[in-house]
């Protein structure tokens, strides 16, 4: 039996423009303008990670950790305000279709996130009955493509790497899954996800997918 790993931003919800919103504002608070060239460098790593990017973005080379551990606090806040009254019109099209699915298939679900928010936006969209386990930036200390989370989820849900399919639309993810010995579908770009078992271009397209065959 397969298990199907579901990374969040981008593929169950398109709360990455919040990330990115929340990060822009947090450049502006450093005096200057954090573009979207830079944000793509942040998909699928860990805060910390993706706050060197925003620094790196804005020429600041030397900063003291625990001005850096505020500053991450601080985008958390903004993101945190942003995606307050997110609903379930955030759920990006076929994601629910999918999971309904992979239930009735049996498939074991789980959600593999880098974002400390990710259990909590699996509830604010009423999709938590859908998932076994859940693994977010909460339980994981390594960033992808390091394989921790996936291979935390694969634990919970008591399913050998080998046999988890993880959903990803970042580059890191899919080389995060590749890390752990699992098959990966790729949600994006193929140029950029040609490591990916199978890309498709959207997520309405899932339901089309054999998972079976991969």
């Amino acid at each position: 039996m397969k298990a199907l790993i579901f990374d969040l931003d981008g593929v169950i919800v398109d709360t990455a423009r919040y990330h990115y919103l929340a990060w822009r504002k947090l450049g502006e608070d450093l005096g200057f303008e954090f573009t979207k060239d830079y944000n793509e460098r942040q998909k699928g790593v860990s805060r910390m990670a993706s706050l060197e990017v925003l620094l790196e973005a804005g020429g600041i080379k030397h900063m003291e950790h625990e001005k850096k551990v505020a500053l991450a606090e601080r985008k958390n806040n903004y993101y945190l305000e942003m995606i307050e009254h997110i609903s379930p019109l955030e759920i990006l099209p076929g994601v629910g279709e999918f999971l309904k699915l992979a239930k009735e298939k049996k498939y074991k679900v789980a959600l593999g996130s880098a974002s400390k928010s990710g259990g909590m936006i699996i509830d604010k969209v009423h999709l938590s009955s859908y998932f076994d386990a859940v693994v977010d930036g909460n339980q994981v200390t390594s960033p992808k493509p390091d394989p921790e989370v996936f291979l935390k989820a694969s634990e919970l849900l008591h399913t050998p790497p080998e046999d988890c399919i993880v959903i990803e639309d970042a580059q890191a993810g899919i080389e995060a899954a590749e890390n752990g010995n699992m098959k990966s579908i790729g949600i994006g770009n193929m140029d950029v996800l040609n490591k990916a078992d199978v890309v498709i271009q959207s997520t309405k397209y899932l339901k089309y997918i054999d998972i079976e065959s991969i």
